[in-house]
């Protein structure tokens, strides 16, 4: 029997919270229905909470990286009032072509490549192969795909055409927190 634990990997930006274009305060953010109650359900099933988010709005120089730790600290403290706390935060500040000075790179970790993906297994002790994904873009389907993840799930409502590769799509939270309570 394996020790290695596993994680639903979360996107931030339309899987947590609304998508308004490069969140870097708090008064902006507008939670997902049901993030919560899928945590929850989640940890409870002994998944470990890791967010994986792109956040191009740092390689473009909208905000800074300190601007986004301090948003993720008030997040972070927004799960614990809700009963869960997520386990780890992987971010991508880099962007290979809106990328300012040296944020203007390819990177590992940039969504479709499944660098944050793998590197959470590594620090956390995660078993890709039992780890499920939630995103609402293409390139978080890729990620999760490249990594050999059990299951990705797609919300609908950010891509207008089907994604390539091998996910399940969704029209909300709760169908996943379904998907996880159901042993699928």
């Amino acid at each position: 029997m394996s020790a290695m634990g596993k994680a639903l990997f979360l996107d931030r930006d339309g899987v947590i919270n609304h998508e308004v274009g490069y969140l870097h305060a708090a008064e902006d953010v507008r939670w997902v229905e049901g993030i919560f109650e899928l945590c929850r359900t989640a940890v409870g099933l002994g998944y470990k909470l890791v967010v994986v988010t792109n956040q191009a709005g740092i390689a473009r120089g909208f905000y800074s990286e300190a601007q986004f730790e301090v948003l993720m600290q008030w997040m972070r403290a927004e799960f614990v009032k809700q009963r869960v706390a997520l386990d780890a935060v992987y971010f991508c500040p880099y962007h290979p072509e809106h990328g300012v000075g040296e944020y203007r790179r390819e990177h590992e970790d940039r969504k479709p490549e499944p660098g944050m993906l793998r590197r959470a297994a590594r620090e956390l002790g995660l078993d890709l192969e039992q780890s499920v994904m939630v995103g609402d873009r293409c390139s978080d389907i890729a990620a999760a795909n490249a990594a050999g993840l059990r299951q990705a799930f797609l919300l609908l409502g950010t891509e207008a055409e089907a994604c390539a590769g091998e996910y399940e799509a969704v029209n909300s939270l709760a169908e996943v927190g379904d998907w996880l309570a159901s042993g699928s």
